[in-house]
C-alpha cells in the first residue's frame, strides 16, 4: 500500500482482499481434526485505492464472530462495488449482444466512497 501511496498508483489501483469463507465461531471437533470449519454466514473482506475511503469500517458481526449484526453486503454487492470502484458500471450486460445478464446484480456500497 505504502509502494503504490509513493508511486502515485493507489488511487488508479484497487487492492481487494477476501477470503471465501470466513470460519466456524467455535472449535470444531470432527472425525479428521480439530479445527474451525468454513463459516458462510459472516466473513470480512478489505479493499483499499481507486477512490475506497481510508480507513473506514463499513458493517459489524455479533460478539462471536458467527453472524453479520449490521450493515450486511450481499456477495452481489460486493461485486457490485468492485466493479464501480473500477469504474464499470454494475448494470453493463456482458455481451454485446444486450441481452445478457448485468455484471452484478448488486447494489454499490457508496458509504465506503
Amino acid at each position: 500500500m505504502e509502494d503504490l501511496e509513493e508511486r502515485g498508483l493507489l488511487e488508479s489501483t484497487l487492492v481487494v482482499l477476501v477470503g471465501e469463507f470466513g470460519r466456524t465461531p467455535k472449535i470444531s471437533k470432527g472425525a479428521s481434526a480439530i479445527g474451525r470449519d468454513h463459516w458462510p454466514n459472516c466473513y470480512s473482506a478489505m479493499l483499499a485505492g481507486a477512490g475506497v475511503k481510508g480507513g473506514t469500517i463499513y458493517g459489524a458481526s455479533d460478539d462471536t464472530a458467527a453472524y453479520v449484526k449490521n450493515h450486511p453486503v450481499t456477495p452481489e454487492d460486493f461485486s457490485a462495488t468492485v466493479l464501480h470502484a473500477m469504474g464499470i458500471d454494475p448494470a453493463t450486460r456482458l455481451s454485446p449482444d444486450g441481452f445478457t445478464l448485468p455484471a452484478s446484480t448488486g447494489q454499490v456500497v457508496m458509504d465506503l466512497f
